[in-house]
């Protein structure tokens, strides 16, 4: 209804504008959603144990903060937070760079130097990407977490760890233990307490927080006045899916903060994609008339409502435009468009 139109308009820019509040989590994690607030129960549960977390989740949705959020809220949170990303390291190195290694040990180790375990010693060791990791690996990484010490590459004598260890990935170990490609062991070792990290699509009450959260950091990072943004901008932001999640969300606010020339962001602002994005919650069981309707919004939508334009676009006249638009709330209670 228009009603129930305008009081959304409202709350939107409510929550743009921050009057709402950011509801902050541990670790200053944002979002209210309660997709979110799971997160939060299960960060604060961990925070009171050492035992090993696995984040799983897609990428761009902000494991490492998680990651962070669990050490930060512990009684390791003054000790070091280490974090590895096991994808970005050779093979061959990642021994090395994981457990550390003695002076002389292999060709180039010319001094004895600790890995990441023995550096976060006391603390936290987030290790990212752990799918990624060779099974050789896997073997050694299981025998540190079992035994609780590590042998550098070359030595001779063991060195006890009092650690943290949080792992993240964006497969289902679970699935990759089953068909061999995981050690099935290490896979249970380090699933001791999960956390799943939902996808923005998910999280759509969030949105709009963090628009404002990335909108206000970059502004006051490159010395700008902050930027308000449209109903439709706000809509759009809403409509669209974040295949890239929060990480595809900053960039592109951090994007439109450098780039744009006006103090309010508007649909043409927006790259294509967002701007002509279905729904998320829309399926492919809707009528012609519906999807005419839907493109015919989003053309009027990108032309600031130029209904000249957008007709010119759509290849008809002003009045057949009209007459579809006069249409419109038919369509909505399932009869044709004329």
């Amino acid at each position: 209804s228009a009603v129930s139109r305008v009081l959304n308009k409202v709350k939107q820019r409510k929550t743009i504008a921050g009057d709402e509040g950011q509801e902050l989590g541990p670790g200053g994690l944002i979002g209210r959603s309660k997709a979110m607030r799971r997160v939060y129960r299960t960060i604060r549960k961990a925070a009171t144990t050492s035992a090993t977390v696995l984040i799983s989740g897609e990428s761009g949705t902000g494991k490492e903060l998680v990651a962070r959020a669990v050490h930060y809220s512990s009684v390791r949170s003054s000790a070091p937070f280490v974090p590895v990303n096991c994808g970005g390291i050779p093979e061959g190195l990642l021994e090395s760079e994981l457990f550390g290694h003695v002076k002389g040990s292999f060709t180039g180790a010319n001094e004895t130097r600790a890995g990441f375990f023995l550096t976060a010693d006391g603390g936290t060791i987030f290790l990212d990407e752990i799918g990624e990791m060779a099974q050789a690996m896997q073997v050694k990484l299981l025998r540190v977490l079992q035994e609780r010490e590590v042998m550098m590459v070359g030595a001779t004598k063991v060195r006890p760890v009092d650690i943290r260890v949080v792992a993240a990935t964006n497969k289902d170990l679970a699935v990759l233990a089953r068909v061999g490609l995981f050690r099935e062991d290490l896979f249970f070792r380090l699933n001791v307490l999960s956390i799943e990290v939902p996808p923005l699509r998910e999280r759509e009450d969030d949105v709009l927080l963090l628009v404002h959260h990335f909108a206000a950091k970059y502004a006051k990072e490159y010395g700008l006045e902050p930027l308000s943004f449209s109903d439709g901008v706000l809509a759009a932001f809403q409509r669209y899916d974040w295949p890239g999640n929060v990480r595809e969300l900053e960039n592109l606010v951090q994007r439109l903060v450098v780039m744009s020339d006006g103090d309010v962001v508007e649909i043409p602002d927006l790259p294509q994609h967002i701007r002509f994005a279905v729904p998320r919650n829309e399926t492919v069981m809707r009528s012609l008339a519906q999807v005419e309707l839907e493109h015919i919004r989003n053309v009027l939508a990108a032309v600031d409502g130029n209904k000249s334009k957008a007709a010119e676009i759509l290849g008809i006249d002003r009045k057949t435009l009209r007459l579809k638009l006069k249409a419109a709330e038919g369509v909505g209670n399932g009869t044709p468009v004329g």
